[in-house]
């Protein structure tokens, strides 16, 4: 059975990136760096469950918004802590609950809710005022969604 990773090409700061990831999120370990000397080729780590591999290969190639981390949190205190860790130390914050860290890779921070907040619970009008709301973030806030969801027509 084949496996399936995501695999990230950085100029140069593989190892620091991983290092960085695996502190952010508790669930997370090294796995492997592969060195040529003393220069680190490539990483390999696994952050809540998903490996990931990394390799230094040059400034060729850079990240963009295609690509993101999906991040799926339970509550407000989540959203706070993921956000402010992965826009930590020269990392931007972006618009719907997206952010770039300071690597430039993108992550989406979201609360599980979401879903059924945008659903609208099959009202059209409450699914209207929830992603009106949702355009209004960066950041997202949770009872700010759902005081839209919750709002009379």
């Amino acid at each position: 059975m084949p496996t399936i990773a995501p695999f990230l090409w950085f100029d140069h700061q593989a190892e620091e990136a991983m290092n960085f990831y695996v502190s952010v999120f508790k669930d997370s370990k090294v796995i492997a760096v592969a060195r040529a000397g003393d220069k680190v080729m490539s990483v390999h780590f696994e952050v809540e469950g998903q490996k990931v591999m990394a390799m230094n290969a040059g400034p060729m190639f850079t990240f963009n918004e295609s690509f993101s981390f999906f991040v799926s949190v339970e509550s407000q205190q989540e959203i706070d802590e993921y956000w402010a860790k992965l826009t930590a130390n020269g990392g931007k914050p972006g618009r719907c609950g997206w952010l770039k860290d300071q690597f430039g890779l993108s992550w989406q921070v979201v609360p599980k809710a979401l879903g059924s907040l945008l659903s609208g619970g099959g009202e059209a009008a409450r699914s209207q005022r929830v992603g009106q709301a949702l355009m209004t973030m960066n950041k997202l806030d949770l009872a700010a969604l759902q005081q839209a969801y919750d709002a009379a027509a």
